[in-house]
């Protein structure tokens, strides 16, 4: 089971006089990664390191920390922590003390796993692109069965012949709302599943 943040949440620890803040979201695209970095990273800070995973895409950041000591410890936070769609960025502010290769995977690695356990967790739900269509007096007993399924319209096209709805709908229920749509429409409505 997989699981993105409900919300933006933030973290923060001193380590050996250094500075550690981490920012974490759910982010749904690697432009609102990227977005969330240059929203929250401090140009006045030593280190602005980050990680995120959207699906299949990953991408870490050491920004200036030795290889390996910063950014992968942030996204084996996330990956260990069973996150996907989420973006974590741990500032650092130099307090003097080194803390060695280890201490700084530590370090980063901790404070962006704190950080992910004390947000809250939604769990992801795989959905598929479902449209279908339906004459104007089937319209409003669809929408009232749509809504008791957890079922979002993501688009609606009015013409002569009724409403087109676009439908994004868990792929454990296509098959029942498939079922649904044929006995509301009297097998007349259509219904096609978006490839992808």
């Amino acid at each position: 089971m997989t699981h993105t943040l409900a919300a933006f949440c933030t973290h923060e620890e001193d380590i050996k006089k250094s500075r550690f803040l981490a920012y974490a979201g759910p982010v749904a695209s690697v432009v609102e990664a990227m977005a969330l970095f240059a929203r929250h990273g401090d140009p006045a800070a030593t280190h602005n390191c980050w990680a995120y995973r959207i699906g299949n895409a990953y991408r870490f950041n050491d920004n200036g920390e030795p290889g390996g000591t910063a950014g992968q410890p942030i996204l084996r936070a996330i990956d260990g922590q069973g996150f996907d769609r989420v973006a974590v960025l741990v500032v650092r502010w130099y307090g003097g003390i080194k803390l060695g290769a280890g201490g700084l995977v530590r370090a980063y690695g901790g404070c962006a796993a704190n950080c992910l356990r004390l947000g809250e967790r939604v769990e992801l739900i795989d959905t598929a692109v479902a449209h279908c269509r339906c004459d104007f007096a089937e319209l409003a007993m669809l929408r009232a069965r749509l809504a008791g399924m957890g079922v979002a319209v993501r688009d609606e096209h009015f013409d002569e012949q009724g409403a087109a709805l676009a439908l994004e709908v868990p792929r454990t229920q296509l098959a029942e709302l498939e079922h649904i749509v044929a006995n509301i429409t009297r097998g007349r409505g259509q219904w096609a599943i978006e490839a992808g």
